[in-house]
């Protein structure tokens, strides 16, 4: 038996539907530097061609005071308050989170109060928007903090209940939101409203190859993804693993990341990226492709048109 509760959260995670990430804008240490200024165009573009939401990733750790009361920037909020309605405006779900927030990565307990005191701030600056707004917990939590990261994520969400009691919140597990920590994630049983998201680059010397940010992955170079049976059976083993948990825990899935960058081949990353997409969906799992237009993207900036193998991948009926 289904309770309402969480027939609700799985009906916001069918609205979440097929997404993407809006990545390299306000995540960068400031918007541009990373080449990605966002515009009102991209928002209309997204939504013409089919999707259903937006995944927004936030370095708000880069916007507020290091010292008590950690306020962050008016200006900055404002920007973000534009981003929001330029989706609204265009009928598309938006996930805001906490990400690139390294710091707290690497010393939980010195960052502990700054981070609940950001998420503090942003919960009671949008605690009136509508539902079709998502807060993400935070992006990829590694290294020191996976340790600490389910008793921080039930505080953050306590935090955030204070001002946003219906609010739809995501939470995933460390080890970078990865599908395999699932088991190590301990959510909060009463709170229904949470949707739990996973990342997926799988495999990586695929996904990654001549990525500069990776050490080494030059050497992937030339790695190519065929649709082989051996390789749509490893995504298949970790999708029903994490559709597993799910199933058991009973919480719905949001796929928040999953892309090939653009050093790889098209046809293999068309076909991967189709793949994935499908198998997402096949297991009800909502879904945001990184990203709309830098490394990893499904759109050329420069050009100002779409990377059709890719948008067709994600999107079936996107072209005519």
């Amino acid at each position: 038996m289904i309770s309402g509760a969480d027939e609700h959260v799985f009906e916001q995670n069918r609205r979440l539907g097929r997404g993407i990430n809006l990545g390299n804008a306000l995540e960068a240490p400031s918007e541009g530097e990373w080449g990605v200024t966002l515009n009102e165009t991209f928002f209309l573009l997204i939504s013409s061609a089919g999707f259903d939401s937006v995944r927004i990733p936030i370095r708000w750790s880069a916007h507020a005071d290091s010292e008590f009361p950690y306020t962050i920037d008016p200006v900055f909020f404002k920007r973000v308050d534009w981003a929001i309605e330029q989706a609204f405006r265009n009928n598309l779900r938006v996930v805001i989170n906490i990400h690139h927030y390294d710091e707290l990565m690497e010393n939980p307990r010195l960052h502990h109060d700054r981070f609940l005191a950001i998420w503090e701030q942003i919960a009671l600056h949008y605690q009136d928007y509508p539902e079709s707004l998502y807060f993400e917990l935070l992006n990829e939590p590694h290294g020191p903090l996976s340790v600490f990261w389910s008793d921080l994520a039930a505080e953050a969400i306590r935090t955030i209940r204070k001002t946003n009691p219906e609010r739809t919140l995501i939470v995933g597990p460390g080890n970078w939101n990865n599908m395999g920590a699932l088991q190590d994630l301990t959510l909060p049983e009463t709170d229904r409203n949470l949707i739990v998201t996973v990342h997926y680059y799988s495999p990586f010397e695929f996904t990654h190859q001549g990525a500069e940010w990776v050490s080494g992955s030059e050497k992937y170079l030339g790695t190519p993804w065929e649709g082989k049976e051996w390789e749509k059976k490893a995504i298949d083993t970790d999708f029903d693993l994490a559709l597993m948990w799910a199933q058991k825990y009973h919480r719905p899935i949001f796929l928040g990341e999953f892309g090939a960058y653009s050093k790889a081949d098209m046809d293999s990353r068309k076909r991967w990226t189709e793949y994935v997409a499908r198998s997402a969906e096949k297991r009800g799992f909502s879904w945001a492709y990184w990203e709309f237009c830098a490394g990893f993207g499904v759109y050329n900036a420069q050009t100002h048109v779409w990377v059709e193998p890719l948008l067709t991948a994600l999107i079936p009926s996107a072209l005519p």
